[in-house]
C-alpha cells in the first residue's frame, strides 16, 4: 500500500536524491503518522467510554501525544527543506536531525514511563481484566502501528532520513507496549494473581524501547557533531575522481554533511606536472559534475602537480614512503616534492596519522621518521606536515 501512495503522492519519487522529493516523502510519513494516531485516538476514545474502559481511554490519549512525532517529521520535513539564505549558506537540512533528536527523547520518555508502570505492577500485582471489544481494539491498534513502523522504515532507508528512522522506532515501541497489555490480559485469565506477568513484560520492553531511543539519540548527536560519510560513499566519491583522465592519486578527501541530501566535499586529486592546466581543468570540471548528478554532491576538486617518470626524485619518494610504514603501517603519505641544493636536500611532504592518536606518540613517531631519513642522508632536511584523514578510514 505504501508503494501506491508514494507513487500517488511524490512527484518524482524515482529521484530521492533530490532535497525536494525527500521533503515530499517525508511529509506524507508525517501525514500519515498524524492520521493513524488521530484515527486511534478517537476509535479508543470511543470505545472506551462506551465500555468504561479506563485502559483503552488512557491508550487513545497516548496515541494523541504519538501524533507529536509525526508531526514533529512533517514540520521538520517542510523546514530542513528551505533554501540557503544568508544566515544559513549551507541550506537548513541540519534541522531534520535536531528534529531526529526530539523524536529520541520522546522515546526515552515513553520507556520511562512505561518502565515506572511495570514496576508498579510488579510490586502490587492484579489481575488485569478486558472486555471482547477492549481486545479486538488493541490488536487492530498493534496492527495499525506496525503498518506505520512498516513505512517508516521504508521511506527512511529510501530517503536515509533520520527522523523517520526515529518516527519507525516510536511506532514498533507501541506496537509492543500494546502487545504486552494483549498478553496480559489473556495470560491473567489462567495465571495467579501472584504471578506479575504484566509487570516482568513491561520492564523487557521498556529496556528495549531505552536502548532504541538511546541509539537513535546517539546516531544524531554524532551527525550533528560531524561523523565521518559512510564507506560506500567515500569509495564512490575515490573511484569517480581516479576514473578521470590523467589523475594519478587522490588525498585529503573531506565530505561534511548539511543534512540529508546536502553533502559537499572537496578533494585534492593529482596529476602529472607535466600536465596541460586547461585540459586538467576541463577533466576536474566533469568530475565534479558527475559526482553531483552520481551522489547528489557537490564537490571542488583541487589539482596537485606530481613529478614523475623522474628516477631520482621517485626513488628518493619511494625510500620516504618506507620509512613512514616502517615506523607505523597505519601511516600514509603524499605531496612530496623535493628541493635540491648543493648542501641540503628538502623533503617536503604530508604525514596522514589516524585521528585519535596521541599526540605524544604521533611526536614522537614523526621524530623516528625525521631520524630515519637523515640517517640515510645527512643532507635531507624534513619538512612535515601533520594531518588526519577525515573519512574515517
Amino acid at each position: 500500500m505504501i508503494k501506491f501512495l508514494i507513487r500517488r503522492f511524490v512527484p518524482g519519487w524515482q529521484d530521492t536524491h533530490i532535497p525536494a522529493v525527500r521533503t515530499r516523502y517525508t511529509m506524507l510519513a508525517g501525514v500519515l503518522g498524524i492520521l493513524c494516531n488521530l484515527l486511534l485516538f478517537v476509535v479508543k476514545l470511543v470505545i472506551g467510554t462506551v465500555c468504561g474502559s479506563v485502559a483503552i481511554t488512557s491508550d487513545a490519549f497516548n496515541n494523541l501525544s504519538d501524533a507529536a512525532s509525526s508531526l514533529i517529521a512533517a514540520v521538520s520535513a517542510r523546514l530542513a527543506g528551505q533554501k540557503p539564505d544568508r544566515e544559513h549558506p549551507w541550506g537548513h537540512g541540519r534541522l531534520e536531525y535536531v528534529a531526529s533528536l526530539v523524536v529520541s527523547f520522546l522515546i526515552l520518555f515513553v520507556g520511562l514511563e512505561l518502565l515506572q508502570s511495570s514496576f508498579d505492577k510488579l510490586l502490587h500485582p492484579t489481575i488485569p481484566t478486558f472486555s471482547a471489544p477492549a481486545i479486538i481494539i488493541l490488536i487492530l491498534s498493534v496492527l495499525v502501528k506496525v503498518w506505520m513502523w512498516s513505512y517508516n522504515r521504508h521511506i527512511a532507508s529510501l530517503t536515509d532520513s533520520s527522523v523517520l528512522r526515529a518516527a519507525a522506532a516510536d511506532s514498533i515501541g507501541d506496537a509492543l507496549s500494546s502487545s504486552v497489555v494483549i498478553v496480559s490480559a489473556v495470560a491473567g485469565t489462567v495465571l495467579p494473581v501472584n504471578v506479575p506477568l504484566d509487570g516482568i513484560m513491561g520492564i523487557l520492553v521498556s529496556v528495549l524501547i531505552f536502548r532504541c531511543g538511546i541509539t537513535i539519540m546517539r546516531e544524531t548527536v554524532d551527525l550533528l557533531l560531524g561523523a565521518p560519510a559512510d564507506p560506500e560513499t567515500v569509495s564512490a566519491v575515490q573511484t569517480i575522481v581516479l576514473s578521470g583522465d590523467g589523475i594519478i592519486g587522490l588525498h585529503d578527501l573531506m565530505i561534511h554533511d548539511y543534512g540529508p541530501g546536502r553533502k559537499f566535499a572537496s578533494v585534492h586529486a593529482e596529476i602529472p606536472d607535466t600536465a596541460d592546466i586547461r585540459r586538467a581543468h576541463e577533466v576536474v570540471d566533469a568530475l565534479e559534475g558527475r559526482i553531483y548528478n552520481e551522489l547528489g554532491i557537490t564537490a571542488v576538486i583541487h589539482t596537485d602537480p606530481v613529478t614523475v617518470g623522474n628516477a631520482y626524485v621517485d626513488g628518493i619518494r619511494a625510500g620516504v614512503e618506507e620509512a613512514v610504514l616502517s615506523v607505523s603501517d597505519v601511516y600514509r603519505m603524499h605531496d612530496f616534492r623535493l628541493t635540491n641544493g648543493e648542501n641540503r636536500i628538502n623533503l617536503i611532504f604530508d604525514l596522514v596519522v589516524p585521528l585519535g592518536e596521541s599526540p605524544d606518540d604521533t611526536a614522537a613517531n614523526a621524530e623516528e621518521i625525521r631520524r630515519r631519513l637523515t640517517e640515510y642522508d645527512p643532507r635531507f632536511r624534513v619538512v612535515m606536515k601533520i594531518e588526519n584523514d577525515y573519512t574515517g578510514a
